[in-house]
């Protein structure tokens, strides 16, 4: 159970995922910001996607979470709980939808993750938090809660010393003093407002990524060990591997491909498990379908295990192969031409290689000679692929 489905969650949800099955979510989807704070990868499989929540506004960005919650809804045990990450721009819409969907009696905290950073505009004051929403499926007994304890004040200390307290109720829930449940209980139980550092940007995998501590928070307090963890909207992962370090199941999903890639290669940095990854391309109808920032990761990434070209580099060239850092252009057409191979050629003497590839779904007669020519008179390899070669041959 270490699955990554790469597809749109709401898909996935209902065709993957069976009724009554999971044991926690948690869900941090694109924020209702502004239409350029989504495009997180660069990626363009995003914009398809999520575009139409800003053109009709929060309404339809509500009700478009509101399929996916429903989702969620369904895929929840009966003891299972939901962690909804959002922030001020629509998060009272979203907990409305939540009451319909979960219902008024099933929410349980509105959590406030509180966090540092620069401070930005006048007349306002600092907007220095996000919004979780937790939500039960169900009042069924044996949900996992497994309480944390806040360290104790100075004037708690001086009060009570080491001895062990509660912020005054016994264990049926009664209000007594706190003198009297000291005996009784095991500390202060941890407040519904996180004060917890936010991931600094120069040490990001993923520029929304959310801090490894407030996950591990999250999935200890709500889950047991083995029990099942779900992110329908995984970004860079850090959901599973809070998962993978408390020993529980887990289910990641993301609409990215190169989401998706990260993911995988981050779990296996660490020496994890590695994932069973669900739903990459596998034919040339689904490597035809990708937008041209996918296809080009899935090209020179998954497929040569090399390194992307930095944006404003040499024209012509996409990226390197691993280890022997040769050159890549990738063509997202068919019948390629010899123009291509000429201008290619001018890009690989720049960064003195007398070998690259060139990569597209098929190649007209002139690029093929002319690519034989420079090998044969000027011992210079340009080496053509096509994408149906790289799908029956695997990794380059």
């Amino acid at each position: 159970m270490r699955q990554l489905y790469c597809g749109d969650c709401l898909e996935v949800l209902a065709k993957k995922i069976e009724a009554e099955s999971i044991d926690l979510i948690y869900l941090d989807p694109p924020f209702f910001s502004n239409r350029h704070y989504e495009v997180i990868w660069g990626d363009e499989a995003e914009v398809r996607s999520f575009d139409d929540r800003w053109e009709g506004g929060v309404e339809v960005y509500a009700e478009w979470m509101a399929e996916r919650l429903r989702e969620c809804h369904r895929v929840l045990k009966p003891t299972g709980s939901l962690y909804l990450h959002c922030d001020w721009h629509a998060s009272h819409h979203l907990r409305i939808r939540l009451d319909e969907i979960f219902g008024k009696n099933n929410f349980i905290n509105e959590i406030i993750w509180h966090y540092r950073k620069w401070s930005a505009g006048t007349g306002l004051y600092q907007r220095n938090h996000d919004n979780i929403f937790f939500y039960r499926k169900s009042d069924t007994k044996g949900r996992a809660f497994n309480p944390i304890y806040m360290p104790r004040s100075a004037s708690t200390l001086k009060r009570f010393g080491d001895q062990k307290i509660i912020s005054g109720y016994d264990d049926e829930g009664k209000r007594v003093p706190a003198q009297m449940a000291k005996e009784k209980s095991v500390g202060v139980a941890l407040d519904d407002v996180w004060d917890i550092g936010r991931v600094p940007p120069i040490k990001q995998l993923y520029p929304t990524e959310k801090p490894l501590t407030l996950l591990k928070r999250i999935v200890s307090v709500s889950s047991d060990k083995n029990q099942i963890v779900l992110d329908p909207f995984c970004g860079c992962g850090t959901t599973v591997v809070a998962a993978e370090e408390l020993k529980r199941k887990w289910i990641g999903i993301d609409i990215s491909p190169t989401s998706v890639r990260v993911i995988k290669d981050r779990l296996i940095t660490l020496k994890y498990h590695t994932p069973e990854v669900i739903g990459l391309p596998t034919t040339i109808a689904a490597v035809r379908a990708l937008a041209p920032f996918e296809f080009q990761n899935w090209v020179i990434r998954e497929r040569f295990n090399g390194a992307v070209g930095p944006k404003g580099g040499d024209k012509g060239i996409d990226g390197f192969s691993f280890m022997l850092h040769e050159p890549i252009q990738v063509k997202q057409s068919d019948h390629v031409g010899r123009n291509v191979v000429d201008n290619f050629l001018a890009a690989m003497r720049r960064t003195k290689k007398n070998r690259g590839y060139i990569v597209a779904f098929s190649f007209g007669k002139g690029a093929h000679e002319e690519a034989a020519r420079l090998k044969n008179k000027e011992g210079t390899e340009i080496i053509l692929l096509t994408v149906e070669e790289l799908l029956s041959k695997g990794a380059v």
